[in-house]
């Protein structure tokens, strides 16, 4: 294993929150088009209900074959026959919301187990936004602002692990989450830190990433650095680290640790 980044991954689209209808529209298509059968899981909103229609009137507008709602907002819920319905979906989306909410109530359920053996095997395309994304980490960043890099700028608990070796944050530029991200690689250099602006996404599907929509999505990776100390108070070292800004069209190999470099829009034109 190189680079300390575990191979087992699925067919992922997280997206950085406020998705706009491209993104949305990718995810469709991915799933199935017109045959598409997609479950909504809201579990990290506070009005599951509200998040659940709102979803499913967009998916269907762009053309999905069926939209379901899977309302997961008790552990006996996640544990109950009724997650089955997963193995007849060709796509399931995660709202926004709460993160911690998402892994306390589905965490080593039966829902859990479903959704990885599905996502393992490539049978569904799985995807979140915001809350919905940041749960696909193994170490999940679950709060955190402050000005530094700095130990307590951050706060991590454990995600869902869909997508091993790759600490994913959210809103990224719009709130200014560089330093917490940088401040959670520091504790955890053995995860590549990937920050998401809104409406971007990566889709993830076996090595690499690539990444879609309108902002950019920023690499921290400290396997590279040459120095690092965290201290229980006062700034963090983090010396010799790499960071990559990409925007779409440009994909990264989780297991080199390597961004590759989009082609130019007019070789891109002249190749399709």
């Amino acid at each position: 294993m190189e680079g300390g980044v575990n191979p087992r991954r699925g067919r992922l689209l997280l997206m950085g929150g406020a998705a706009g209808a491209g993104l949305l529209a990718r995810f469709v298509d991915l799933a199935g088009a017109t045959t598409a059968r997609i479950v909504v899981i809201a579990t990290a909103s506070e009005t599951p209900e509200t998040a659940e229609a709102a979803y499913a009137e967009k998916f269907s507008a762009l053309g999905a074959g069926s939209v379901r709602a899977l309302r997961l907002t008790r552990r006996p819920e996640a544990n109950a026959p009724g997650v089955d319905v997963l193995r007849e979906a060709t796509g399931v989306f995660f709202t926004g919301g709460d993160q911690e909410r998402i892994t306390s109530v589905i965490g080593g359920t039966a829902a859990d187990s479903l959704l990885q053996e599905l996502s393992g095997t490539g049978a569904l395309v799985l995807a979140g936004t915001s809350a919905g994304a940041a749960m696909m980490s193994a170490t999940m960043i679950t709060g955190g602002d402050g000005t530094g890099v700095t130990a307590r700028s951050v706060s991590t608990g454990p995600g869902l692990e869909f997508l091993p070796g790759v600490l994913i944050d959210q809103h990224f530029a719009e709130r200014g989450r560089l330093n917490r991200l940088l401040s959670a690689v520091a504790r955890y250099p053995h995860e590549l830190g990937v920050g998401i602006d809104e409406d971007t996404a990566i889709l993830t599907d076996g090595d690499c990433f690539e990444v879609l929509g309108n902002g950019a999505v920023t690499v921290v990776d400290a396997g590279c650095a040459t120095d690092i100390r965290v201290p229980g108070s006062g700034p963090i070292a983090l010396a010799g680290a790499s960071i990559h800004v990409l925007p779409a069209g440009y994909t990264f190999h989780l297991t080199g640790r390597r961004p590759v470099v989009a082609a130019p829009a007019a070789e891109r034109e002249r190749a399709q």
